[in-house]
């Protein structure tokens, strides 16, 4: 790699607060790997990105497609606010191992819908800012699988999906039929949807779905005709719909009154799981794949079995929910293959996770309270802050542990779960910080995350997994 020695670009700097008013803001960095170029050329946390060969990304996807060239002319402030310029020549697609603070630079595209099953719209008031974001960006979908809804793309949004071959992407559809959605979007734009799909298929760009189904709204026939009609696209041999995930309805106590939402409850579970299992049948028959899933909480509410791990094929949606617990108990399999007999040193810690999946986990929590020495606590928790009582370990607020867990025997250190916290962030859902959490239950709390960290913090050392 050659890189060419930069002067600060002083007579640049009276420049620079008009040029970020008029577009994408400075990617700043947050952080550099360590021997990578970006550690050769001295970038450091705080630094900010202003352009790659005279053009300013708007975003991960820009300026990942950007720094491919082998020759880069790099823009950067440092921390002492001095604009930079480097010229540098390496191999093609190497990375700079630079990450950044945010994956969009111009700002998110928030959300224009208002269905009344919004999650977003059924919290409490006053906490932090980011919780009450409403994400509808097809660039996170295209960068991190968060789904979107098509409704608020403008002409340019569809031609740079085109153009940068930003697919697959993660689209709600909840209905195909166009009046349904509509509804159920508050949206008229929602009824555009099988416009869009066909402009997929003819572009040759591809897309996975979801359904929330709401009872009494979108179940039953008009959850048939929904999943039928988008499967109407998977069967040629670049399907433009790959896959559909259902998931039920999550309603809160905060939701205005007079909605007319229905929680699912065990009855009709089984009836949707049904159902589902059904056209599964017919689409393995015709296509040689199911297509349709359902997340893990139907057969947890209606009391079934999940399906095996093959049914799930190649998870295709397994961040939506879809198979995750028959992937988190595989991984367990592997964590407690090779357990220890004994432990010399007693130990005892407490598990917490959503009360909907305690029962799952009871197996895993037997056979490592097998070992000589190890007492394991296994505690499922409701939410009363939501005002569910069968919920899932990732909504648990730290409100919700503080009540769950006082009184109980927490042992030498109480094991949480990744997922209940802010990506990068020791805060809970209801801004209690973990700081606080610890402090009122007067226990050590570790955070774990995946199987073979929580076997190995439960038992005390690593554990070589194969």
């Amino acid at each position: 790699m050659w890189i060419e020695p930069s002067e600060p670009l002083e007579n640049e700097l009276s420049e620079l607060p008009s040029l970020f008013s008029q577009g994408p803001k400075p990617a700043v960095v947050s952080g550099v790997e360590k021997g990578s170029i970006g550690d050769d050329l001295g970038f450091e946390p705080g630094d900010q990105l202003l352009s790659i060969n005279g053009i300013r990304p708007r975003d991960l996807i820009d300026y990942r497609l950007l720094i491919v060239e082998e020759e880069l002319s790099l823009q950067i402030i440092d921390n002492q606010g001095k604009v930079h310029l480097l010229n540098i020549e390496k191999d093609l697609d190497d990375d700079l191992g630079v990450q950044f603070t945010e994956a969009l630079f111009d700002g998110l595209k928030q959300c224009n819908n208002h269905c009344p099953f919004c999650f977003i719209d059924q919290q409490p008031p006053g906490h932090r800012k980011t919780l009450y974001l409403k994400d509808d960006d097809y660039r996170l979908s295209f960068l991190y699988g968060s789904y979107l809804t098509l409704t608020n793309l403008k002409d340019s949004d569809w031609q740079r999906i085109k153009d940068q071959r930003l697919s697959p992407l993660f689209v709600s559809v909840h209905s195909t039929n166009p009046r349904l959605r509509t509804k159920l979007l508050a949206n008229p734009k929602a009824v555009l949807l099988k416009d869009q799909i066909k402009w997929f298929d003819m572009n040759n760009l591809q897309m996975h779905t979801q359904v929330v189904v709401c009872p009494g709204l979108n179940d039953g026939d008009a959850l048939d005709q929904t999943i039928r009609e988008l499967a109407s696209y998977g069967f040629s041999d670049w399907p433009a719909v790959l896959s559909v995930a259902v998931v039920p309805v999550g309603l809160t106590r905060f939701r205005p009154s007079e909605d007319e939402l229905h929680p699912v409850d065990s009855s009709c579970a089984r009836q949707v799981v049904s159902q589902i299992e059904k056209l599964q049948q017919v689409f393995q028959s015709k296509i040689g794949s199911r297509f349709v899933w359902l997340s893990d909480e139907w057969y947890l509410i209606a009391g079934l079995p999940l399906p095996s791990r093959a049914s799930y094929e190649d998870f295709p949606q397994q961040e939506n929910g879809v198979g995750s617990i028959r992937a988190f108990l595989k991984a367990m399999d592997e964590a407690t293959m090779n357990l220890p007999k004994h432990l010399e040193k007693p130990r005892t810690c407490s598990w917490v996770v959503g009360r909907l999946v305690e029962n799952v986990f009871q197996p895993v929590c037997q056979r490592i309270n097998a070992i000589s020495g190890i007492k394991l606590h296994l505690y499922g928790l409701p939410s009363p802050y939501w005002g569910q009582d069968q919920v899932v370990t990732g909504l648990l607020t730290g409100q919700d542990l503080l009540e769950g867990l006082q009184g109980l025997d927490l042992g030498d250190e109480l094991l949480l779960p990744s997922i209940m916290l802010k990506e990068g962030e020791q805060v809970f859902l209801d801004d209690m910080t973990l700081q606080a959490l610890g402090k009122k239950l007067d226990v050590p709390i570790k955070i774990v995350h995946g199987a073979a960290d929580i076997v190995a913090s439960i038992i005390g050392h690593s554990l070589e997994i194969h």
